[in-house]
């Protein structure tokens, strides 16, 4: 097997030649006349005879076959791939002969005429190669339909390199955000950014990641969730905002977890949690149309159809049955022995709230297809949640699940100051017994609200688990380009 360092080394001497031919091998700009898939729409009638008009085209070379006075190569770039055809007659001896210095891998841009060869590719017939970037690392043997997971994710750059389905996923994704974006803006919502250094940080539960602010000399966090933020927009009279946000919470990696993720958020006033799961409905919908052309799709061989109206999934009376009893009269302790029969992990630790959301994500949750919506969860579960005005005890509030993944949050959103802080100091009981994920008090939050916040409904969708379902992932790296991995060898100590 040729060392990599042997193959690295042959094309450095063909970029020293290069360089003593004067050629240059990083040029600045190539000017074409047509993507390579715009080549084929353009070029579909075309036959075997030259088309009168030329073309400059450019990309990867993904292949390079020599037959002595003639050579073959394709091109590869963001649409697709093409053909090229190479004769030493046409393009000069020297310019011909030059070739020996291109390998696989190399970027080049060609000029020349269409036509389809005998056996009916389409072709372009090479009056000009120029090299555009000389690839000095090759690509790995056998690299076209790399499967390698590790691989792939530590390598995403030879990743999109090497599978044109991978480089369709992150296509689909941007049409899955401009499709939202375009409803939104639509509906008359304002896109806005919020702060992701935070002195203090809220809108979820969840442990943050914390840093050190050097000028301020303060502790910041990288904000969990950009919710309290926006609505101090509320207050200030902007009453649609919406952001795509980065957000970061300090958990572990699974199937459907990242720490760094993608959230839409969005706030309306004058409306509550029922109008949010209508917009939710419309947006999913919106979503399914933007990747696969219609409301419906399949996520690993699960058929699912996002027309609404979507079926409503009453939290609690969903849990009891399962428990066979009411969870909102039982104690901790029938919570947390229901919970470890269960095998919910860590179940002799978990507060109350935390005992009720874990019980329903097994014993509920990972068992509904969806699209449904998941309503009225405990209020105890929810500080920034209105009460429900049919049962104080619960909260209004929805989820929307799909094939068992939770993708999002809605409240009708509680704006009562003096409700707020007791809502937070109860969370500040939770960290006092270990919920290290309680919320804190957030005094600024606090005095906004006084200020008058109107009455709104919030909505929070996490966007790489809806494009999870939009290109069928199995899990959620596939839909981010630079995930978080676990390293590959264990980090040294540091300290005594």
């Amino acid at each position: 097997m040729t060392d990599l360092n042997e193959l690295v080394g042959a094309r450095k001497r063909k970029l020293e030649h290069l360089i003593q031919r004067g050629v240059p091998a990083y040029p600045y700009r190539f000017d074409f006349t047509h993507r390579l898939a715009g080549v084929h729409a353009a070029f579909a009638a075309a036959t075997a005879e030259d088309s009168p008009s030329e073309v400059a085209v450019c990309g990867r070379l993904i292949s390079l076959r020599d037959h002595g006075k003639t050579a073959f190569a394709h091109l590869e770039d963001a649409t697709g791939r093409l053909q090229v055809y190479l004769r030493g007659d046409i393009l000069g001896a020297e310019a011909f002969a030059g070739l020996q210095d291109l390998d696989v891998g190399d970027f080049a841009g060609v000029l020349g005429p269409v036509f389809r060869t005998r056996t009916g590719e389409l072709t372009v017939k090479a009056k000009s190669v120029e090299l555009l970037a000389k690839s000095l690392r090759p690509m790995p043997e056998k690299w076209h339909g790399l499967k390698d997971v590790d691989t792939r994710f530590r390598n995403r750059a030879l990743d999109l390199a090497a599978n044109p389905e991978v480089r369709k996923i992150f296509e689909t994704r941007t049409r899955v955000v401009s499709a939202i974006r375009r409803c939104l803006d639509a509906l008359g919502y304002f896109e806005v950014e919020t702060p992701i250094l935070q002195p203090v940080y809220g809108g979820a539960d969840a442990t943050p990641f914390t840093t050190w602010y050097e000028s301020l000399k303060a502790t910041n966090y990288l904000r969990i969730s950009n919710e309290l933020y926006l609505k101090r927009l509320l207050a200030g009279g902007l009453d649609r905002v919406y952001e795509f946000s980065k957000d970061f919470r300090n958990e572990g990696l699974d199937r459907t977890h990242q720490p760094e993720f993608t959230l839409l958020e969005l706030y309306e006033a004058y409306t509550d949690y029922h109008g949010m799961m209508a917009l939710t409905e419309t947006l999913f919908r919106e979503a399914a149309v933007a990747a696969r052309g219609e409301p419906a799709l399949t996520y690993q061989g699960m058929p699912l159809d996002f027309a609404a109206p979507w079926p409503r999934i009453p939290f609690v009376p969903a849990l009891a049955a399962k428990l066979g009893f009411d969870p909102l009269g039982a104690t901790v302790d029938a919570l947390r022995l229901a919970a470890e029969q269960a095998k919910v992990p860590d179940a002799g630790r978990l507060t109350r709230p935390k005992l009720l959301d874990k019980l329903f994500s097994v014993l509920v949750q990972d068992g509904i297809a969806g699209p449904a919506f998941v309503v009225d969860h405990p209020l105890e579960l929810t500080p920034l949640a209105k009460a429900n005005r049919s049962d104080p005890r619960l909260a209004e509030r929805f989820e929307p699940v799909v094939a068992g993944m939770e993708l999002g949050n809605a409240f009708s959103e509680l704006n009562d100051p003096l409700e707020q802080r007791r809502r937070f100091e109860a969370q500040a009981a939770l960290r006092a017994q270990g919920d290290a994920e309680a919320q804190p008090l957030d005094e600024d939050f606090l005095a906004v609200l006084e200020l008058g916040v109107p009455p709104a409904g919030g909505l929070g969708i996490g966007i790489d688990r809806l494009v999870m379902l939009a290109c069928d992932a199995p899990t959620i790296r596939e839909v981010i380009l630079f995930p978080q991995l676990r390293p590959e060898s264990p980090p040294e100590k540091t300290g005594a």
